[in-house]
């Protein structure tokens, strides 16, 4: 009896209604798009409780009632203060389908703007220029949002130049809803320019001098907002803080200064860093390193690394130390020995390097002197033919640095260039001069479309070739230069046909990009170049289909190229991790 009465019960539920929490409002909006759309959406209470679980026919009806007001407020920062609103209710399978249509009406117009600046700062060319790009126009369809941007605009530019104390003492937009006009008057009062008062820096484990040698202002400057800020990214960049706070204190009314204080708290002095990674150039490879990054109060670091691949093996011990401006500027000593394979020469050896890393703009400059003892080893067929090597190498480099990046740290992107030289006058072996220019841009065709084109162009004048070492010689081939060919394979060969590079290097790459859904992206290229001894030499072209995963910073590529010039070679397979431009 009690199974049956179940039986029942559970038959009877199911031919019940739905209940009310699966019932949904849609909601269609018609009259307004753009900007008015989007506030509208924003305050319509229909669009807000459309998934409400508690909806039942009074709420939506009373949803509904609200939305005339909802409109009309919605509307109003936009000018509009008489809308025409309209709206329906239908009953659905799934709920309810509500229609809002809108006619916003004519808009008022602002028919008169009086803004004006007084005090000390009235002529100060970054308010001129703030006024100056005032979204109101008279005679224009009034704007809530332009009237409010201008004096937010105003108030930031005053502040972040030193009028703390500015301050609107007329701030009205007078509208007259029936006759459709309206009027803004503001003023604002500058007050007295601040100065940057003393800093106080809480830290207890570089020295305070040190430390204020990476501030981007001095006490006595006129303040300025944007000199904190700067200051925050050096000494973050620094990476001798965990954390880092550069607050303005509360500024001292009569004298007209601002005092700043700067807490930091130390980061972790020892870095270590293991990646093991893979591309077709150098097969599997391998980084050990491990850094001290406050070997003393003085902010110098030690750093030694340990690189290995199929191509090279690396050991390099740096020791860097802050210059003058340690966010711009540093001097350091590098230590390296090497095994190399360049083509058909296998280079052992070492170097001494002592560089000056300095920041002018967007520029870095490196000055450097590199002395350098090293062996290469070609085999021949009647054994293998080693030559040695002493150089002491001066050289001068610049790099374009990424727009928003501050300090010695920043990767180079973009245009580089480096001249190298070495004299026997100095003590070397042989007599030569090198310069290198690279160069790689991204231009954005159109919203999915990208070009992406890469060049470099090396040359070299050099008093006995035979003398001068592997390192110094140019070859081309491989993931980043003309694909389609192996890493380093292209280079003019000796007497027995060995590849031992060129006096001169011409590569170029044209690629076409189509950005795809979740971070894919497709490509087509076009590779082209060569080492070479004569700038007539022949040069080898080649083509191929790409598929790239971006993630932040970092682009990973499979590429397949075929050479053009040489149709009967196979196709190769590229795999390449990359900087994202």
């Amino acid at each position: 009896m009690i199974r049956r009465f179940a039986v029942l019960l559970l038959t009877g539920m199911a031919w019940l209604p739905a209940a009310n929490a699966a019932d949904v409002i849609e909601l269609a909006i018609e009259g307004v798009d753009g900007p008015l759309l989007e506030n509208v959406q924003a305050l319509l209470s229909l669009r807000r409780h459309a998934r409400s679980k508690q909806l039942d026919q009074e709420m939506v009806e009373r949803l509904v009632q609200r939305a005339t007001g909802e409109v009309g407020t919605a509307l109003r920062p936009f000018g509009y203060y008489e809308p025409v609103v309209g709206t329906e209710l239908k009953r659905t399978d799934g709920g309810w389908q509500a229609t809002v249509r809108v006619d916003p009406g004519p808009p008022v117009i602002l028919v008169e703007q009086q803004v004006e600046i007084s005090g000390s700062g009235r002529e100060e060319p970054f308010l001129r220029r703030a006024l100056a790009a005032s979204p109101l126009r008279t005679g224009a369809r009034l704007s809530h949002i332009d009237y409010d941007q201008l004096k937010g605009e105003l108030l930031r530019a005053a502040a972040s130049n030193g009028y703390l104390d500015a301050d609107f003492t007329r701030g009205d937009l007078l509208v007259d809803p029936v006759a459709r006009e309206a009027r803004a008057r503001i003023t604002l009062e500058t007050g007295e320019r601040y100065r940057f008062g003393p800093t106080a820096i809480e830290q207890d484990f570089l020295r305070p001098d040190f430390v204020r040698r990476y501030l981007r202002y001095r006490e006595g400057d006129w303040y300025d907002a944007g000199a904190l800020l700067r200051t925050q990214f050096a000494l973050d960049d620094s990476q001798y803080f965990a954390v880092v706070e550069v607050l303005p204190e509360e500024r001292d009314r009569t004298r007209k200064i601002a005092p700043v204080r700067i807490a930091a708290t130390r980061s972790k002095r020892d870095l270590y860093t293991i990646a093991v990674g893979y591309a077709t150039d150098t097969r599997v490879r391998g980084t050990l390193g491990w850094e001290n990054r406050r070997v003393n109060s003085n902010g110098h670091r030690l750093r030694a690394e340990i690189r290995g691949s199929s191509i090279e093996e690396v050991v390099r011990l740096t020791y860097a130390i802050p210059w003058t401006d340690p966010a711009l500027e540093k001097l350091s000593f590098e230590l390296r020995g090497l095994r190399e394979q360049r083509a058909d020469v296998e280079t052992t050896g070492g170097s001494f390097k002592v560089g000056l890393t300095q920041v002018h703009g967007k520029w870095q400059r490196v000055l450097s002197v590199t002395a350098d003892a090293t062996r290469d080893e070609v085999s021949t067929l009647t054994g293998v033919t080693r030559t040695s090597s002493q150089l002491f190498v001066p050289g001068i480099s610049y790099a374009l640095l990424p727009p928003g990046f501050l300090g010695v740290n920043a990767a180079p992107r973009g245009f580089q260039l480096e001249l190298i030289g070495s004299t026997s006058v100095l003590g070397s072996d042989t007599d030569f001069t090198r310069l290198v220019i690279r160069d790689e841009r991204r231009f954005r065709l159109a919203e999915r479309l990208h070009l992406q084109l890469r060049a470099e162009l090396g040359a070299s004048a050099v008093a006995d070739f035979q003398e001068l070492p592997a390192p110094y010689r140019f070859f081309a081939g491989g993931d980043r230069s003309v694909r389609g060919y192996g890493y380093e394979e292209l280079s003019p060969v000796d007497a027995d046909g060995n590849r031992v590079g060129g006096r001169h290097l011409m590569t170029g790459s044209i690629e076409l990009q189509r950005n795809l859904p979740r971070n894919f992206v497709a490509a087509v290229f076009v590779d082209g170049g060569n080492a070479i001894n004569s700038f007539g030499d022949r040069l080898e072209y080649s083509a191929g289909i790409g598929l790239r995963y971006r993630l932040p910073f970092l682009s990973i590529g499979l590429d397949v190229a075929q050479s053009l010039s040489e149709p009967g070679r196979s196709p190769r397979l590229h795999l390449n991790f990359t900087p994202d431009l």
